[in-house]
């Protein structure tokens, strides 16, 4: 009997450790940080990253490799970083939160469909302001990635295709 409440004890205390975000993650800064890292962000946001070497030293400055999509064009992973002339030092936390959302930039574009905004659009309030101050903290990097290339224009850059079944 008592073999069976210490595992009860064990496994009650393992569940609360799962659903406790981390101590670190309680600052919002930090919060962002960690919903940065899972969400995989750098994935894409990375020059490198899409080939499997990322450079860590200019880790979310956009990436030199897009994604083309038939019929929508080649779409180059934009830098994340507060850069005012090639990242998003000009945005707002607020736009950054409705671009993450709703994959509308302040601009008014459109984001490529392969970023999830569609998913992300289900971060709670708090979770997004924390992304966005994460991104806002970061050091601003310099690195200017290629424009968007329409259905009909030469892509200036190397890039992945997705095959649609």
């Amino acid at each position: 009997m008592r073999t069976m409440l210490v595992n009860a004890a064990l496994l009650a205390m393992s569940v609360l450790a799962i659903s406790v975000p981390p101590a670190e993650a309680q600052d919002r800064v930090k919060r962002g940080e960690y919903l940065v890292g899972i969400m995989d962000c750098t994935g894409c946001h990375t020059p490198g990253a899409l080939i499997g070497k990322p450079d860590q030293a200019l880790s979310l400055s956009g990436s030199d490799i897009g994604f083309a999509i038939p019929e929508l064009g080649v779409f180059y992973p934009p830098n994340l970083t507060p850069d005012r002339e090639t990242g998003i030092g000009e945005w707002s936390e607020s736009a950054i939160v409705a671009a993450v959302r709703t994959g509308v930039t302040p601009s008014g574009r459109i984001l490529a469909p392969v970023m999830p905004y569609h998913s992300y659009g289900r971060l709670t309030d708090a979770d997004a302001q924390a992304v966005a101050a994460y991104l806002k903290s970061l050091k601003p990097v310099r690195h200017k990635v290629p424009a968007p290339a329409g259905p009909s224009e030469k892509p200036t850059a190397p890039y992945l295709t997705l095959a649609v079944p």
